[in-house]
């Protein structure tokens, strides 16, 4: 059976109990008898084994993508005709 955690929302007490995952028990805090909820916690990530870095993610060299990022940046100017111009 796992074990839960829940904190009184009156006086903030938190307490761990033990009951089945489906069990919906009747509860209430042990200090001031007030009505409780459950507390979640984020899950912990452990990674094991070897190989497995920041930089197993990046884009690998010879793909396309890293060449976008390496090339520089072209700007197209417009060019007006010399008639356009002599007309302003």
């Amino acid at each position: 059976m796992p074990i839960y955690e829940y904190a009184c929302t009156e006086c903030d007490h938190h307490f761990d109990i033990r009951h089945g995952a489906d069990e919906k028990p009747a509860l209430s805090c042990p200090r001031c008898e007030g009505s409780v909820r459950k507390v979640f916690h984020a899950a912990g990530i452990i990674f094991k084994g070897s190989g497995w870095y920041i930089t197993d993610s990046a884009p690998k060299k010879g793909s396309g993508e890293d060449k976008k990022e390496d090339a520089p940046e072209v700007k197209s100017e417009k060019k007006i005709p010399a008639a356009a111009e002599s007309k302003k």
